[in-house]
């Protein structure tokens, strides 16, 4: 007991560590929270504007839904995989990775800290911006099913953090351009996942790709909730790929990213500077 109360609290302290990261770069953060929800509501304009460009009767008021759904689910999914696959990164800028990989603590006890801030700030992040995005457009959620999308975000982000962890290998083994490399996952995710669109419209050829992502699933089940009102057992399928995908990507993640820290201790990649 003793020792799981000292891993506890060795994995809140990189929570607290990383909230104090924060309040240091407030400057940063008014700045990436000005442009996340300028674009938010650029993007739920479009829904606004539809029927103004085509020409043609439409429910805009679906169209923003759909749209402010896929703009929020990916926000956050997006957070939570920053944040985790920076980790390294993270250490690196506050020259502090040769204390952390020093320290005597395990890394599943780093990377659970890490993760848990990811989750804290990603949930902060997205409330903000649909707090911002409700003042400028009327939302009707009278039949969403609000306790199924929480499900399915919940179930979303373990599939997300093993993600995240597996692109945290990139940092770790290219200190010089290793933190933009893993831009490059998150766009090919963005493109294939439906977030502004449904996957049914990409080429026959990238639509088996996409059900790969398990962003899919996370915002297909999301529409499916709010935008619909579906039962909690209509998403039991969307959950239970999302878990399963959770379950299998953390372990892999963690697998991965051992095998290359030991790698880039042997070669000399845990420096402070790229």
């Amino acid at each position: 007991m003793t020792q799981i109360v000292r891993e506890f609290r060795a994995s809140y302290a990189f929570v607290e560590r990383n909230f104090n990261l924060v309040k240091r770069y407030w400057g940063w953060e008014v700045v990436w929270m000005a442009y996340s929800i300028a674009n938010a509501l650029s993007i739920t304009y479009i829904g606004a504007g539809t029927e103004a460009i085509t020409g043609q009767v439409i429910d805009t008021g679906y169209m923003i839904l759909y749209l402010l759904v896929g703009t929020l689910v990916w926000h956050y999914l997006s957070v939570v995989f920053d944040n985790v696959s920076e980790m390294i990164a993270w250490e690196r800028w506050e020259g502090t990775i040769e204390y952390t990989f020093m320290a005597p603590i395990s890394r599943f006890t780093h990377m659970i800290g890490q993760t848990l801030f990811s989750l804290v700030y990603g949930l902060l992040h997205t409330t903000i911006i649909l707090t911002v995005v409700a003042f400028f457009f009327k939302l009707d959620l009278s039949e969403a099913n609000l306790l199924g999308g929480l499900m399915m975000l919940i179930a979303g982000s373990l599939s997300f953090i093993g993600l995240g962890i597996v692109a945290s290998v990139l940092p770790l083994l290219f200190p010089e351009r290793g933190a933009q490399m893993t831009h490059v996952i998150q766009a090919l995710l963005l493109l294939i996942s439906g977030v502004y669109f449904p996957i049914s419209v990409l080429p026959e050829w990238m639509q088996p790709i996409a059900r790969v992502s398990p962003a899919t699933y996370v915002l297909e089940g999301m529409r499916d909730a709010l935008l619909d009102g579906a039962s909690s057992g209509t998403l039991l399928g969307y959950l239970g790929r999302l878990v399963i995908i959770g379950l299998a990507a953390i372990p892999i993640g963690l697998l991965v990213f051992r095998q290359a820290e030991r790698y880039a201790k042997r070669t000399g990649k845990l420096k402070r500077c790229g």
